[in-house]
């Protein structure tokens, strides 16, 4: 009797472990139904919308990469909470389109999970709340830990960085983070007449 306790145990917490894998994906699927409704009401008004009324944030972009049919909606801010719903703004970080980083931030096992199929190359919008839509094209990798990224937030270019856990297939955190670097190669054209007016009213 003894020898049959043990495989049926293991196997009560493989089913238990695997009910709450299913619960985080079908939460994270859900809540993206939810973002892109409430992001597009966003686009729409020219309001922050958000998704649920007890939502302590909401919608701020999309992050697009066509190539990989890849798409998931950011919110504002990258507490725990955020990040449970989706990729989230880093606080004190550009918004895409302006001059420094913007970095987004999501988990490696549910909506930043295409990124280890982003290759150098591949080209990435992000599409603001206020609907203007910027293209980056990815230059570079890196993994760094948590606390030294070395991202320089007040350079002087127009760059994005996403964020995630590394590696991809760990099963739990650890102190290292992958981060993908793309540098800014097209920007909405109402953005590029409003920085040419800017030059031209400072010159």
């Amino acid at each position: 009797m003894r020898r049959f306790i043990l495989p049926l145990a293991f196997a009560l917490i493989g089913l238990i472990l695997f009910g709450q894998g299913a619960y985080i994906h079908a939460k994270a699927l859900l809540a993206q139904v939810l973002l892109e409704r409430a992001f597009a009401q966003s686009i729409a008004t020219g309001h922050p919308v958000k998704p649920w009324s007890w939502a302590d944030t909401w919608p701020v972009a999309r992050i697009e990469v066509k190539r990989l049919h890849a798409s998931a909606i950011v919110l504002a801010g990258s507490s725990g909470q955020a990040l449970a719903f989706g990729p989230g703004h880093v606080e004190q970080t550009a918004d895409a389109g302006e001059r420094g980083v913007a970095v987004y931030s999501a988990h490696r096992d549910t909506h930043f999970r295409f990124l280890k199929d982003v290759t150098i190359g591949d080209e990435i919008d992000v599409t603001r709340r206020d609907g203007k839509i910027f293209r980056y094209r990815a230059d570079r990798s890196s993994v760094v830990r948590f606390d030294q990224s070395g991202i320089d937030p007040v350079t002087d270019g127009y760059e994005l960085v996403l964020s995630t856990c590394w590696p991809f297939d760990a099963l739990t955190s650890g102190p290292e983070r992958y981060l993908l670097h793309a540098t800014l190669i097209e920007s909405d054209s109402r953005t590029r007449e409003s920085d040419s007016r800017t030059l031209e009213s400072g010159s």
